[in-house]
């Protein structure tokens, strides 16, 4: 234990001392506060001032819509369609709001511009159309406005899982997106981390180093020490990107778009106000700005348990994923040797990847039990399933999912360790399949 230790401490202290290691942990996240600045500013530039000329083929009827906050109509009487399109570019207007006659008969009002609005606008836009459309039909039928408020019923199905115990839980669909975005973090630092592995290995197994190291400890305690310690290298830039992005990002929104900000979240409250006015449109039972309701998203995800099974699954599935690419790093003597061994091992985690998006509809199906048990799709779908919830009678799963993950990295574990063994002091021979099965079964 004491020769893996100090090859852990050697693996860490020798990555984050690069100057490779310092420069990404740090140029990472001020990339992905860049990038978010950049799309924030695309956004609020699509946000631009609108003039928008309104050919009425209904006569009147939509003469007097609200202009919007980024928006104004503005109408001219008995001009054609084709007239106002064919001195357009020329105009004042940047865009064209045509209604057909027919708009009361579901036919669509075609919108002519020079720049596209931003779809924020586009709904606001729609939405008073819709209210006036939705005001001529009720004169068309000679229905009472006040009449029809009180008639017209909106809803969306809830839905309540009656649990073994007699428990009723509603289910929230968006919880499942929280797992995923769990799932998808832990299926990406599996692969980034894993290929690091791999290439140390590699690099070490060319330059001929390891004939040195292996002089002085076991080729098993050589993998250990490389697998843990830049495990813990992928912790410690994993923890400071977390901090460091939601530093950053706060940062580069409250210097350069506190302003911009503030009015687009008051146009967004305008927007759905209008929205609930003209469209089948229910107002949820929960505000989503307040995050002191017990029953908002946030407060009925189990943070603590959240992250402590993603460290969980994350550390059991690069342990499990890493040895393996250990292996064939031991296995291969260059990087473009390794294609033909990376398909069998990256296919399970692309399988999990792809599974997640079903589970999300589906979260009680075969797929999702078996998906959260297997130890090579687990770290991604359980996660997924835990943010759903797991009723008591269902905790047996989760126990037997971790149990059979830590099974997993020990059962791959001896597998990597008895083809590394080997592989590592190969040189020039191009390795297969039946090759490698030969080194497994060979015995001391």
């Amino acid at each position: 234990m004491n020769k893996i230790a100090l090859i852990i401490g050697r693996e860490y202290l020798s990555r984050v001392k690069k100057k490779s290691f310092i420069l990404l942990t740090f140029l990472g996240p001020l990339l992905l506060a860049a990038v978010m600045a950049f799309v924030i500013w695309i956004g609020l530039s699509e946000n631009s001032n609108q003039t928008i000329l309104v050919i009425d083929d209904t006569k009147g009827a939509f003469s007097n819509m609200d202009a919007g906050e980024n928006f104004k109509f503005m109408y001219i009487d008995d001009l054609e369609i084709d007239a106002a399109k064919e001195g357009f570019n020329d105009s004042q207007y940047t865009s064209i709001l045509h209604i057909p006659q027919g708009i009361l008969d579901n036919k669509r009002p075609l919108l002519y511009f020079k720049e596209q609005p931003s779809t924020m606008m586009q709904r606001s836009i729609e939405s008073r159309v819709e209210k006036v459309v939705e005001n001529e039909k009720l004169k068309l039928y000679g229905i009472d406005k006040n009449d029809y408020k009180r008639v017209k019923t909106n809803f969306d199905l809830a839905l309540i899982k009656f649990t073994e115990s007699g428990k009723e839980e509603e289910v929230m669909t968006e919880k499942a997106r929280v797992g995923f975005v769990f799932g998808i973090a832990i299926y990406m630092f599996i692969f980034l981390y894993g290929v690091q592995v791999m290439r140390g290995v590699i690099e070490e197994k060319s330059n001929r180093i390891v004939e040195v190291i292996i002089s002085s400890v076991k080729p098993f305690q050589l993998m250990m020490g490389k697998i843990i310690g830049i495990a813990l290298v992928s912790l410690t830039q994993f923890l400071l990107w977390i901090v460091l992005s939601i530093t950053f990002i706060s940062v580069s929104q409250s210097l350069l778009f506190k302003d911009k900000l503030q009015e687009v979240s008051t146009m967004q409250m305008q927007t759905t106000t209008e929205l609930a006015d003209s469209k089948a449109f229910q107002e949820a039972d929960v505000d989503i700005t307040d995050l002191t309701n017990p029953q908002h998203l946030i407060n009925r995800i189990n943070w603590g348990l959240m992250i402590g099974l993603f460290m969980f699954y994350f550390l059991g599935g690069y342990l499990l994923y890493s040895s393996l690419f250990a292996a064939i790093g031991a296995a291969v003597d260059s990087e473009t040797d390794t294609q033909q061994f990376m398909l069998p091992i990256t296919l399970p985690l692309l399988l999990a990847y792809f599974l997640s998006f079903t589970i999300i509809e589906n979260p009680e199906s075969p797929a999702a039990f078996w998906g959260s048990i297997i130890p090579f799709t687990s770290p991604v779908i359980m996660m997924v399933r835990v943010a759903i919830g797991l009723e008591p009678g269902e905790y047996w799963q989760l126990f037997l999912s971790m149990g059979l993950l830590i099974a997993g990295f020990i059962f791959t574990t001896w597998l990597a360790g008895k083809i590394y063994r080997t592989g590592i002091l190969m040189y020039g021979k191009k390795v297969n399949y039946k090759e490698i099965w030969k080194w497994i079964r060979y015995h001391d």
